[in-house]
């Protein structure tokens, strides 16, 4: 198995708190709201929401690939992690095993959050990360920091959220 580690960074004016809460604890209902051009649903096929949930999100068409199912392996409330891993989705192509997401939420000094995300993407036994891979691993990941701005400005329109 091979891998490929991806880290970002990005800041929101949203405090710890709140962010953890928007983009860890109520995903799965804010999604489909805040983006419904590209998050059709997100169903909950077991758990409760913490460690051992195993949710299916179905995109919109359109979207480039239609489903993902992620597994969550820690929500942290307390020190603001969330980790899950993407173990299986259309996405895949027969190349790629699975995709983890590590995503640390850090007091910025200006009191929003710098959100610190690390995916790692493991390839299926000696497959290599091809360029069109990159290139789609590429716009899926703007297509998600757009999602990630929808919800931000959706919790700041809406503080009772």
């Amino acid at each position: 198995m091979g891998g490929f580690a991806k880290e970002v960074e990005v800041s929101t004016s949203l405090p710890p708190a709140k962010a953890f809460k928007a983009f860890a604890e109520d995903l799965d209902t804010l999604l489909p709201t805040v983006a419904p051009q590209a998050i059709k649903s997100v169903e909950r096929l077991e758990g409760d929401g913490g460690p051992g949930t195993i949710k299916k999100i179905t995109f919109a068409e359109g979207y480039g690939f239609s489903y993902a199912k992620h597994r969550v392996d820690v929500l942290d409330k307390d020190n603001f992690l969330y980790t899950y891993v993407v173990i299986e989705s259309d996405f895949f192509n027969n190349t790629v095993e699975k995709i983890s997401y590590e995503t640390k939420f850090v007091a910025a000094a200006d009191g929003g959050t710098s959100i610190k995300v690390t995916t790692t993407f493991y390839t299926i036994g000696d497959n290599q990360i091809t360029p069109d891979l990159m290139l789609q691993i590429k716009e899926a990941s703007e297509k998600q920091a757009l999602i990630l701005k929808a919800i931000e400005n959706y919790v700041l329109a809406n503080p009772d959220v």
